[in-house]
């Protein structure tokens, strides 16, 4: 595998993706090239051994998958679709001091300084009613610069630079236009052209226009937004569509893990389960199939930061380009357990792996690992490639470290 094409389609993946919606778009025009076929769950499935599958909910989680011959022992690879963002609300418009703003609402755990003086667009999916009063679904992405949450000026906050804080209300809402009589469902309707139809109702985002990159003396870097966990979602798709025919290999994305995974699209919801079950429809090979397959839960991991190093473990401080991270927590944060770390140890093979474990002084995140490990009873790991900037509108990870992650994925594939 070229790492210079990985990346490189890496990067045009990030910046395709501003939303769930275009992530699971871009996924689905990938498969289709490498012939999967679309299944509906609404539809009877009729699967066929050496057939390739994948299946969407709500156009924001995605399950693919191989069905070949033997289906005793698949390996899983899981990621989240959605990343912290400011989300539109349903009445959208601020009229302030002579401008129009748009009112927003945080979406997970956003870092939400670097928000501020960005060039920010807008994107997601629409629903209008056209002339027959029929329900019609469109995803939209202006591209272009829209939006700006301007800062504050030095002189009139002279603090601002050793206590500077955010009220989620009222200090983030974006300057979109000067015209006091603008029309946002026009704005809409003009873009997606058609402007006979009704605006019905949309989930629309605000994301930072600036393209993803590589930086450093040797390039050794990526910065883009989405890094989490887009990152994952690019290496599962790309592990899928290279592995073996005889491989029993699926792929799941699932949004909303930014908030809990609480929702019909989310890990905690019955997605997964509801996929496996039509693929083993037998009651005991089902049973048989979760307790001998693996579960990699690929999520990004805190790079040691060379300014903030004392907020690691001493131990454990994985850093950019130096190997895939194993995640593990004592509490069950993370899923990783004594069996699934010696099989992705054995798979990775000559490839460095590092260790994280969150210091026993702070707080834990946690992953769509032990989500889906509770709900299904499926050894799982938690794994990630080491980031900084996490949850910032800008994030960083090594340019060696997806490939590498890449390819101990298929290596656990093909057994």
């Amino acid at each position: 595998m070229n790492k210079k094409r990985f990346n490189n389609q890496l990067l045009q993946f990030l910046d395709n993706s501003p939303t769930p919606y275009h992530a699971v778009w871009q996924m689905k025009k990938a498969l289709h090239v490498k012939n999967f076929k679309e299944l509906k769950e609404e539809e009877p499935w009729n699967l066929q051994e050496g057939k390739k599958y994948f299946v969407t909910r709500n156009d924001s989680s995605i399950i693919a998958f191989t069905y070949p011959k033997n289906r005793k022992k698949y390996l899983m690879m899981g990621a989240h679709t959605d990343s912290p963002n400011l989300k539109i609300k349903p009445n959208p418009l601020i009229q302030k001091e002579g401008l129009v703003q748009l009112a927003v609402e945080p979406y997970g755990g956003l870092l939400i300084n670097p928000w501020f003086d960005r060039d920010l667009s807008i994107a997601g999916k629409v629903i209008v009613s056209d002339e027959n009063n029929t329900l019609q679904e469109h995803l939209i992405d202006f591209q272009t610069p829209l939006a700006v949450i301007s800062s504050l000026a030095i002189h009139l906050d002279k603090s601002a630079n050793k206590e500077r804080s955010v009220n989620m209300q009222e200090d983030i809402a974006p300057i979109l236009t000067c015209k006091g009589d603008f029309d946002f469902e026009q704005m809409i309707l003009k873009e997606l052209r058609l402007l006979t139809c009704k605006l019905v109702s949309y989930d629309l985002s605000l994301y930072d226009t600036q393209k993803a990159s590589f930086i450093g003396v040797q390039k050794e870097f990526i910065a883009s937004a989405r890094l989490d966990n887009l990152l994952s979602c690019y290496v599962n798709l790309q592990t899928l569509l290279h592995v073996n025919k005889e491989d029993a290999v699926l792929m799941v994305c699932s949004d909303h893990e930014e908030v809990g995974s609480e929702s019909t699209t989310g890990a905690s919801g019955p997605f997964l389960e509801h996929v496996l079950r039509r693929i083993e429809k037998e009651q005991e090979s089902y049973i048989a199939m979760l307790r001998t397959s693996l579960l990699v839960s690929c999520d990004n991991a805190h790079a040691s930061h060379p300014n903030f190093s004392d907020k690691h473990e001493p131990n454990h401080k994985p850093q950019m380009n130096q190997g895939v991270v194993i995640k593990v927590n004592s509490n069950q944060r993370y899923a990783s357990n004594v069996l699934s770390i010696s099989q992705f140890i054995q798979a990775a093979k000559e490839s460095k792996i590092q260790k994280y474990v969150t210091r026993s002084d702070m707080g834990c995140g946690s992953t769509i690992g032990p989500i889906s490990a509770t709900r299904l009873g499926i050894e799982t790991i938690d794994v990630g490639l080491p980031t900084l900037a996490m949850h910032s509108i800008r994030e960083l990870a090594g340019s060696d470290d997806a490939i590498e992650l890449c390819e101990i994925l298929l290596r656990l594939a093909r057994g």
